[in-house]
């Protein structure tokens, strides 16, 4: 005669607010609360990152429009070079990249002031790219033969910056996954590297390589040069493989790495076929949550360091 009882004091004791997915449900909605009363402090300067990590399929291009638009979204005006044959960036930015399109290629090799290229990305007033097209892929042997060929982007850079119409916050230098003379050009013009890495087998495979580049650079090219920020992409929490990943990356780079993951999400990966950014595609999403938080946390970084450096 008791059973009744048990059973129905077993069903109250059930709620739904204890599943996974009502507590992932409202941690996003108490994280989308924070970042709408975000308050973030622009120091003024240009930060130059490029983008880079000659492993394929980690999220580089995703990486660097994202963070580009999240950065954006929160009042910073930013410039994406796209430097990658393929133009992946100069679409999920809704640019035009057709092959008569001027273009990156028309500066690296026939010295086009750049602001004669630049669009603006129909997303925001404030986001801006310098576009790829097809031709790109000649560039590598064409530059050979080119004088300064290291510092063609560079040159163009200070150039544009210099004319006081031209204030940026940040320029994200999207880098083909390759170590050739367009990659060497985006390290020539920038100040800190970025890189993307996948939570999965192989992480830091390559990445010797990488930093190898990196220390070339600084020595023969540019001194200013630094590794800044690593950034966690295709995070799945559910996986030991990706919490092993992220713990062995951050064992590696304790002061580099983003306390911000990139969660692995079908809106990220739908966002570019529409020609968006998953800012502009689903800024509630989950993805675009975490690309956000990892704009705030990139621009709270440099404050922080700024601040040390005064004191």
């Amino acid at each position: 005669m008791k059973q009744p009882e048990e059973t129905e004091s077993s069903s109250a004791s059930f709620s739904f607010d204890d599943t996974p997915l009502a507590r992932e449900l409202a941690d996003l909605s108490a994280r989308r609360r924070v970042l709408e009363n975000v308050d973030v402090r622009l120091s003024g300067k240009t930060r130059v990152l490029t983008v880079s990590n000659q492993k394929g399929g980690v999220g580089k291009t995703t990486t660097a429009v994202n963070v580009a638009a999240a950065l954006a979204s929160v009042g910073a005006k930013v410039l994406v070079v796209d430097l990658d044959p393929q133009g992946n960036a100069s679409t999920a930015l809704g640019v035009p990249h057709t092959a008569d399109t001027p273009s990156v290629y028309d500066v690296l090799i026939d010295e086009f002031p750049l602001a004669d290229i630049i669009q603006v990305s129909p997303e925001s007033p404030r986001l801006l790219c310098a576009p790829s097209t097809i031709h790109l892929a000649g560039a590598e042997i064409e530059l050979v033969s080119q004088v300064a060929r290291e510092h063609r982007l560079r040159t163009a850079l200070d150039d544009y910056l210099a004319t006081e119409d031209h204030h940026l916050d940040f320029v994200l230098i999207d880098c083909p996954p390759s170590l050739g003379l367009l990659t060497i050009n985006a390290f020539t013009a920038a100040s800190e590297v970025l890189i993307p890495i996948q939570c999965e087998y192989y992480a830091l495979e390559g990445l010797s390589q990488l930093l190898g580049t990196v220390k070339m650079i600084q020595k023969h090219l540019n001194p200013r040069l630094h590794l800044s920020t690593i950034l966690l992409t295709m995070y799945d929490g559910r996986t030991r493989l990706a919490q092993q990943v992220a713990e062995e990356v951050r064992q590696h780079f304790p002061s580099e790495v983003l306390g911000t993951v990139i969660p692995r999400s079908v809106r990220v990966s739908e966002a570019p076929s529409f020609g968006q950014t998953v800012i502009a595609y689903d800024g509630q999403s989950a993805g675009a949550i975490a690309y956000r938080e990892a704009a705030v946390e990139l621009i709270r970084r440099d404050s922080a360091s700024s601040k040390e450096g005064s004191a």
